[in-house]
This record gives C-alpha cells, structure tokens and sequence, in this order.
C-alpha cells in the first residue's frame, strides 16, 4: 500500500500559498485494510476513509468511465489494481493532477507543474468533455488564480465550448452550480469566472440573465472591484446589477439561492435603482420595513455596505446611520406609558403601528435636517 499527498495540497504548496486541507489517495489497498487499520469510510459513491487521528481524507485510487448522460454519468471502479497514474488521469485540470511522496518526490505524468509555471489552467485528458461540472471548476479555478496571472489555455476553452454546445450544462444539478458559484464568488476575481463562462459560451441555461452585453458588463464591472465583507454582499452586489427584481427572482429560484441571500439581493437591486431618491424619508422607511431591519438589525449594516458599493456617499451613510439608531431607540413601553399620561390605551395592533409611526417620525426628523 502506498500513499500519495495529491490535489490542492500539492498545488498550493508549489505556488507558495498556504495549505489549508490534505487529502491523499491510496494505491494498492482495499476498503477492508484500510477498515483495519482504523480509517473511517464516508464515501458514498467510492471509497473515501477519514485517518483516525486527523481526520483528512484518504481516497483509494480509481478510475472512472463514463457510463450515461451528465455529471453523475459514470462506473466507479476501486481496487488494488488501479495506478497512481489512472487516478491522476481522472482529474479535470493538470494542476490538480500533481501527486507527492512521503519524501517530497513530484510525480507529476500530465504536466501539471510546466502550467503552474506557465500559468496555464488546462484539462487532463479529452475525457474533460465527459463531465459538464468541470466547465465550472475551470471557470472558477481562473477566478481563484487571475491575479496570479492564470488563463485557461485555448485548447481547454474550446472542450467547454464543445460541452456547452451539447447541452450537457443542462444535465447539471441546481445545488452543484450553486456551490461552484458561491466558491467563485469568494474568491478575489468573481468577475473572471462569469468571463470565462462567456467565452466558454456557457451563460446558459444557468446565467442567461448575464447574456444582454450591458448587464453582463455592469455585473463584472462591480464584481471586479468590490470591498465588501462576506460572499452573500458579493451576491447582493451582483443581484444589484440585474435590470429588475424580476430576473433576480428568476435567477434565485433557478440556482435554488438561500432565502436570505435572495431577499438582499432583492433589496440591493431595488434600491440600486432608487438611489437618486434614497435620501427621501419615505423611501428609506419603505427600505428599511422591507429588509426587516427592526427584528434583524445587522442587515441595516449590510445595506449599508451595498449602499457604499453602488456609490451613496460617506455624509448620506451616515445619516442613515444616525437615522436608524434614532429609529431603533423607539421603545413600546415609552409609547404606552405617554398614552396612559394621555388617558389614551393601545392594545394588540394598536401598539405596533404606534411603534411604526414613531420610527417613521423619527427618520423624518433626522433626514430633513
């Protein structure tokens, strides 16, 4: 039994980039000795052991051939036989097709390392076409690496073209694209992975949004320079771009997108398109009950970073700011007992449409200042 460090262990460490998770494969071993040895199986579909100790992943090597239409298409075969070298070959790019000994010997048959210099990002084998999934590990691998000066080489763009134009993309399960996009949105370059799905021709049938030229060039436009704090304002700012929020429903509902995701990304194209009127007390109210920010008063900050990405400037924010904080210190119990003193009484609704008209009176007050 051998064991082999491989994957994006490897790859990383040649770009001199930290390495956050190990996985290794296994050649020559079955299920039954690695079971022996303490390992633990989680793989479903193939073998996969987690070590007793570390919990990093132990994968016995294997092949797979394809068996039917789409990502899952495929005959999974495990066994002592199957080389180190077949393993590699299965792998989409040549980067991540780079395994290491013990001894930090490179073994390396598909020429991963001469397009880590080269900075290229290129397919395995012609068997690139049999996974349509790997049309967006591509574009998403040229995401991660652009600002290391990565491009997918010509020869590899035109297999994503080839997949593209069967329709395989189409076969793909909604949950997989959407975990390959939020990878690229996390990365410093989201703006490359939509380029390299253009060029691959592969918008569609998941991103047709993004086939009108002026809203694909306002999306990666934004997406290319953003500062923003967390991946789900990297897709409100996205969403923000869209023409109306009737394609950001559409594209929500396609990818299956989490609810709170869609409902910032809601708002941001909403208010992306009001921004000439959003200083106007009753649009930021109407903004602020939408968003919820009352029960859930960290989207106020969020809305706050959307607002400086599409432009609102420094003295408008944080007149917002103060607004908000006036509004929030709006208390029920204050409104009830200035009604006693009154001789008045609120009860049931009464009290929280008190409580409204309050915080309405409130960023009134502050915004026309």
């Amino acid at each position: 039994m051998k064991v082999y460090l491989v994957g994006g262990a490897v790859r990383d460490k040649l770009l001199g980039k930290t390495v956050h998770e190990r996985d290794y494969v296994v050649v020559g071993a079955t299920p039954e000795e690695m079971l022996a040895r303490g390992f633990r199986q989680v793989g479903k579909d193939f073998p996969v052991f987690l070590h007793p100790h570390t919990d990093e992943e132990y994968a016995l090597a294997r092949t797979e051939r394809k068996s039917g239409r789409g990502y899952t298409g495929f005959t999974v075969a495990a066994d002592p036989s199957v080389t180190l070298e077949q393993d590699l070959q299965r792998r989409d790019l040549t980067i991540n097709a780079i395994a290491e000994t013990d001894d930090g010997e490179l073994i390396d048959p598909y020429g991963g390392v001469a397009d880590l210099k080269a900075r290229r990002i290129r397919h395995v084998s012609a068997a690139f076409v049999e996974d349509p999934l790997r049309v967006l590990r591509a574009a998403r691998f040229a995401a991660r690496f652009a600002d290391d000066g990565f491009v997918v080489a010509a020869e590899t763009l035109e297999l994503m073209r080839e997949i593209s134009a069967n329709d395989e993309l189409a076969t793909l399960a909604n949950e997989r694209v959407w975990h390959e996009t939020v990878k690229a949105l996390k990365t410093a370059r989201p703006d490359v992975y939509f380029q390299v799905l253009k060029d691959a021709h592969a918008l569609s049938p998941w991103f047709p949004e993004l086939e009108q030229d002026e809203t694909f060039k306002a999306v990666t436009t934004r997406l290319a320079t953003l500062d923003v704090a967390s991946t789900e304002l990297v897709f409100a700012l996205w969403m923000g771009e869209l023409p109306d929020t009737g394609e950001v429903n559409a594209l929500c509902d396609r990818l299956r997108v989490p609810n709170q995701w869609h409902k910032l990304g809601q708002l941001a194209c909403q208010w992306h398109a009001a921004k000439q009127s959003l200083m106007q007390s009753s649009v930021v109210i109407d903004c602020l009950q939408q968003a919820d920010v009352w029960r859930r008063p960290e989207r106020f900050q969020q809305l706050l970073e959307i607002w400086r990405e599409q432009g609102l400037g420094a003295t408008d924010r944080e007149k917002l700011q103060l607004a908000f904080h006036t509004a929030s210190d709006v208390s029920a119990g204050a409104l009830l007992t200035q009604a006693r003193e009154r001789g008045e009484s609120l009860v049931g609704p009464e009290i929280g449409a008190a409580v409204q008209q309050a915080r309405n009176a409130a960023i009134t007050e502050v915004l026309k200042e």
